[in-house]
């Protein structure tokens, strides 16, 4: 009877700890739409992110990140939990996104091919396509936290950046430059972000317009990972993202 009984209250346990890992993993994206394009944000709910609880909400159809001098954000990101599953389906993509700065200051970015570093605090590294309320590095890629090599902004606004195998260093301009690109930049609006990964090359577009390309052929590159939005730490901000779709490569 006590052998029979254990078996039971074993198998219990089990079935428990079965579904709390079943509610544990992540959902399922939804399938790609004709274009190829998954959907990554249905416009009212966090469903497919992860993020530090009490700083990031739906609101409005965005998804809405903000700091307050009541409560002050950490560096923390909100994470795309299939690209925590699977980080090496995130290497090759074209990714559409809008973006809004609620306040007249704050930093940002969308961060890809990036790293977890602190799962208490959501603390992500690697690659990010820069942004911030005063338009001042919208178009820049950036390395986050010096995970990819700490190469701090890897591409500028205007610059076509080669990083060779060398580690080295090789800007050229792009048609438009730093401040004529930047005129483009719709502050305290609606801005359209387009980051396309394609092996070693990356493109940072915002509302049409090529703001940076990257070629890294460094051997500090990453080549796949995560995919975060940011909220930056020290500063009283509001950050809203929506529209979020990508396209998968090979």
């Amino acid at each position: 009877m006590i052998q029979r009984a254990s078996i039971v209250v074993l198998l219990a346990m089990g079935a428990i700890v079965g579904a709390v890992r079943a509610q544990d993993a992540p959902p399922a994206l939804p399938a790609p739409g004709a274009d190829g394009f998954i959907t990554l944000f249905d416009g009212r709910t966090l469903a497919n992110w992860e993020g530090l609880e009490g700083f990031w909400e739906v609101r409005d159809g965005a998804i809405v990140g903000s700091s307050t001098k009541e409560k002050p954000a950490p560096q923390t990101f909100l994470v795309l939990s299939a690209s925590r599953a699977e980080p090496q389906r995130f290497g090759n993509f074209e990714l559409h996104l809008k973006y809004r700065f609620g306040t007249p200051t704050g930093n940002s970015g969308v961060q890809f091919r990036s790293r977890l570093l602190d799962a208490k605090t959501f603390r992500v590294g690697g690659y990010q396509g820069d942004m911030d309320a005063e338009a001042r590095y919208d178009g820049t890629i950036y390395d986050e936290a010096n995970v990819a090599g700490g190469r701090g902004t890897k591409s500028n606004r205007g610059a076509k950046t080669t990083w060779n195998a060398d580690n080295k260093r090789i800007n050229e301009n792009l048609e438009s430059d730093n401040a004529a690109l930047r005129a483009h930049i719709r502050r305290g609006e609606w801005n359209e972000a387009v980051i396309v990964a394609n092996g070693n090359r990356i493109t940072y577009t915002i509302n049409g317009h090529l703001m940076t390309d990257l070629t890294d052929d460094s051997p500090r590159a990453l080549k796949d990972g995560l995919i975060a939005l940011q909220l930056h730490s020290g500063v009283v901000m509001e950050i809203q993202f929506k529209d979020i779709r990508i396209k998968l490569g090979g």
